[in-house]
């Protein structure tokens, strides 16, 4: 599959934004407009997720590969990168490869123990399925600052600061992914590239110090420990997606390829 339904806006030198696992493209929104005044900003939908279609087998490797595929169809010749959560993986992947100009990952998988991994499967499972069985009470509770943060806590640092439209699309885009169980499931067998890939990409790991769900104290820790030669970069008072929550520090990381 080379066509990902993306949304693209600017001018400059391409950068490619790419979303974890239940989101889609719509999760940059905070940062896009202040990416675009320099960049060439091109946001997809990777397979199975917003309005792309799903791949008949979908892995985080899949998914990768559907992602790099897109990249020649377009002409986008190492672009700059930045992905969260399994988008963080996904480009750290790529640019191992030789596919990206730079790689900024946002509390990307792959940094965990067995233990962290199966917290981040099982608490993502549940909410799916908690919101699933609750689904028309969904806008009632997205309403109030406090049943946002009840419910999307797991994923945002702030959540109490997103409106009642992006709360809602965050939620349906979640239900409505079509890869989200099976790209889930891939985390068991996903394995990040040997640090000596990246040796010659500049490579920025950055990590909200509110993250829950990859946690940051153990996470973080772990990516700087892998990773010596890598810009680490902690976003205090962020959680696992940290666009929302400090729209100007996650943009200043991303202009900052630029210098």
């Amino acid at each position: 599959m080379t066509t990902l339904n993306h949304y693209r806006t600017g001018s400059g030198e391409p950068l490619v934004l790419v979303h974890g696992v239940g989101s889609r493209w719509e999760v940059w929104e905070p940062i896009i407009g202040t990416l675009a005044e320099s960049f060439d900003v091109i946001a997809v939908d990777l397979p199975g997720f917003g309005g792309s279609e799903p791949l008949a087998d979908t892995t985080v490797t899949t998914l990768a590969d559907a992602l790099a595929a897109f990249l020649a169809a377009e002409g986008l010749e190492q672009p700059h990168l930045a992905g969260n959560s399994m988008g963080g993986g996904i480009v750290l992947d790529l640019a191992a490869r030789g596919l990206a100009r730079s790689a900024t990952a946002f509390s990307p998988i792959g940094y965990w123990d067995t233990s962290g991994r199966i917290w981040c499967q099982q608490a993502l499972g549940r909410a799916k399925q908690l919101l699933t069985a609750a689904r028309p009470a969904v806008p009632t509770v997205l309403g109030n600052t406090v049943g946002r943060s009840a419910t999307l806590g797991l994923v945002f640092g702030k959540p109490w600061q997103l409106d009642t439209r992006m709360s809602m699309e965050t939620v349906e885009g979640l239900l409505g992914a079509a890869g989200f169980d099976p790209a889930l499931a891939s985390f068991t067998n996903f394995r990040l590239p040997e640090p000596g890939a990246l040796a010659d990409v500049p490579v920025t790991i950055a990590w909200g110090n509110r993250d829950i769900l990859l946690t940051y104290a153990t996470q973080a820790r772990r990516a700087r420990a892998l990773l010596p030669g890598a810009r680490h970069v902690t976003l205090h008072g962020s959680g696992h997606t940290p666009f929302s929550d400090d729209p100007a520090g996650c943009a200043r990381l991303l202009l900052d390829q630029l210098g």
